[in-house]
């Protein structure tokens, strides 16, 4: 695997993971739309928060059970579901070189080795650089992808992964 230091890229829930969590989430519950009066709620589907008047979805979603299935790793006990928010119908996802998301704010990034176990992780202050943990994370060969999660509610915001390091640099976006 290269160690370059090409950016790194957030990976949204992908799209056709998103058509089916719109009609029965990972807890097996059909989402219940509303719309977000307020605003703020960080959208999963395309990795900014909503805006007042925005209908959307709450919905419990497993993101290392699914990266597991599609790599043949088993996460065993690491296996986990959480909350996360989804525009309710389908939407444009990220817009193109939005950079990291979700930043300026206390942040974990867990760390996990491509057998699906985690191998550490970084509390990330506010005033942090994000990029600059994922980098670390990166330059241990045994990271194969990190999850960045709110600190606050332990939520799931999005995930890098090892490939996406030298994959953005081709062009390729890493939008999974």
């Amino acid at each position: 695997m290269t160690t370059s230091t090409t950016a790194l890229v957030a990976r949204p829930v992908p799209a056709p993971v998103l058509k089916e969590l719109r009609l029965v989430d990972d807890a097996g519950r059909a989402p219940v739309p509303f719309t977000d009066e307020e605003g703020g709620a960080p959208l999963r589907c395309c990795l900014r928060r909503s805006r007042p008047g925005e209908s959307i979805a709450l919905v419990s979603y497993a993101p290392l059970r699914r990266w597991a299935a599609a790599t043949g790793a088993d996460p065993g006990a690491y296996d986990e579901q959480g909350p996360v928010f989804v525009h309710a119908r389908e939407c444009a996802g990220p817009a193109d070189g939005a950079g990291l998301p979700f930043t300026g704010a206390h942040r974990t990034a867990r760390r996990y080795s491509a057998a699906g176990r985690i191998v550490g992780g970084r509390l990330v202050g506010a005033a942090e650089d994000l990029a600059a943990a994922l980098a670390e994370a990166f330059a241990e060969p045994e990271v194969a992808l990190v999850h960045v999660r709110a600190v606050e509610h332990g939520c799931f915001l999005y995930e890098v992964r090892r490939e996406d390091r030298a994959a953005a640099g081709a062009g390729s976006g890493g939008r999974g």
